[in-house]
């Protein structure tokens, strides 16, 4: 009786599996990630005994925009697709007498019905289409529930100390490699594989990559309070910090960061304006400005007493201006002999004589020839060669070649680079060592 059942089992299911699928995706909304591709079926269709997992050869399936798909076969990714259309698959192992030649097909369809037979009657396969969407994944929201540390580099002001910072607002990701996530992530689902699964994971490693992203846009020179207008920077860092996590591992990338709201404690603001105050008093005119508006401020208050409070206020007035050192006159003098100075441009020599600092000279308009490599020999003659022009010496061994990893510029003398790229302004570390 098992034999006839089995018999006839294998029979009907070989026969009903005869007919093409055609799989399709309705429109991924914005929460789902990954969904399972589903089998069009009406109540015209005769394909409705057919299992459940197994796809004919020759079955149709469907790829929209912002989709991709992928077929996985007793468990093994087989087939990909990316571009939108149709896709036909060929190479399915469930024969059909509707696909190729006939007379084959025919013969594999009777060894498959053998097949099923010692299976007793079932598919001793697992055919199964996945959509992946990927698309934008945008409106992910962030807060930092703690602040996070945050180098202020002033140069100016001579500041470089670390404070602490709130920052809020959303970002986007991508999948950038649905194979990935697939085998690491989602795997064999049943039902749609929503962001919800995921968000609270990603939020956590993104927020525990801040802190390392933060120090290398601060390296860059921005001040927290800039950190809305350089965006693009951020996703960048955070891309570096997080791609073994999330791009190697997971096959997700961030697209974009926005910051909707940075702030530092007050401590730490009236600290920084402190500090920027009184580096803005090393100048002595700058000095003797603010003794000389504090002193109009003094005069309006004495001023304001009336009878012999006016007298007294004044006399405490000259008493204190003749204590506190230096006066007005002797901070503009003092300004007059050593002026502010002033910050020199690099500037290089065009054919025609003439010295310019900008990309084109100012005398002929010719472009500024690219720096290339050289090396100053002790003799202090600089060079390109292998050899000293001037004294034959030989170049050096292990001399290092800097150039900007942010716009491509290379110092003339690669032994002395400047602090910062005199094209973008960015700072000269080891990651400039070409």
């Amino acid at each position: 009786m098992g034999l006839l059942k089995a018999g006839f089992g294998a029979l009907g299911g070989v026969l009903a599996d005869q007919w093409k699928e055609y799989f399709y995706c309705d429109a991924l909304d914005a929460d789902v990630i990954a969904a399972k591709g589903q089998k069009r079926v009406s109540g015209r269709s005769s394909n409705t005994r057919g299992s459940e997992n197994v796809i004919s050869n020759g079955s149709v399936i469907a790829v929209a925009d912002g989709q991709c798909m992928m077929i996985v076969d007793q468990g093994k990714v087989v087939e990909f697709c990316a571009e939108p259309g149709e896709f036909v698959y060929d190479s399915s192992t469930e024969p059909t007498i509707f696909e190729g030649k006939f007379g084959k097909a025919l013969i594999d369809t009777f060894k498959n019905i053998g097949k099923r037979f010692t299976y007793g009657g079932e598919a001793p396969k697992d055919q199964r289409v996945y959509y992946f969407n990927t698309k934008e994944l945008v409106g992910n929201k962030y807060g930092t529930p703690n602040p996070v540390p945050f180098r202020v580099v002033d140069q100016r002001a001579g500041i470089d100390i670390d404070i602490a910072i709130r920052c809020f607002g959303e970002y986007s990701y991508h999948i950038c490699n649905p194979m990935l996530f697939y085998t690491n992530v989602c795997g064999n689902v049943e039902e749609d594989y929503t962001r919800g699964q995921l968000d609270s994971q990603l939020k956590t490693e993104l927020l525990t990559a801040l802190q390392p992203a933060f120090a290398r846009i601060s390296g860059m020179g921005i001040r927290y309070s800039a950190l809305p207008g350089h965006t693009m920077e951020l996703a960048e860092a955070l891309n570096d910090v997080l791609s073994n996590k999330w791009r190697e591992m997971r096959g997700l990338e961030i697209v974009s960061f926005g910051v909707s709201s940075v702030k530092a404690t007050e401590e730490d603001e009236e600290m920084i304006k402190q500090l920027q105050r009184n580096a803005a008093f090393r100048d002595p005119t700058m000095a003797a400005a603010h003794l000389v508006g504090a002193q109009a401020e003094a005069m309006q208050s004495a001023a304001k007493n009336e009878g012999a409070g006016a007298a007294m206020a004044f006399m405490g007035m000259n008493m204190a201006g003749n204590a506190g050192g230096a006066s007005v006159q002797n901070l503009y003098a003092m300004g007059a002999q050593n002026p502010a100075p002033q910050p020199v441009a690099q500037g290089w020599t065009c054919s025609c004589g003439a010295v310019s600092t900008g990309k084109f000279c100012t005398e002929c308009g010719a472009k500024r020839p690219e720096n290339k490599q050289g090396w100053t020999c002790s003799c202090g003659t600089l060079n390109r060669g292998n050899f000293c022009s001037e004294c034959g010496a030989k170049k050096p061994a292990g001399t290092p070649k800097y150039r900007c990893d942010k716009c491509g510029w290379e110092p003339v003398d690669p032994q002395n680079p400047p602090k910062f790229c005199p094209e973008c302004g960015d700072i000269f570390d080891q990651k400039d060592l070409a």
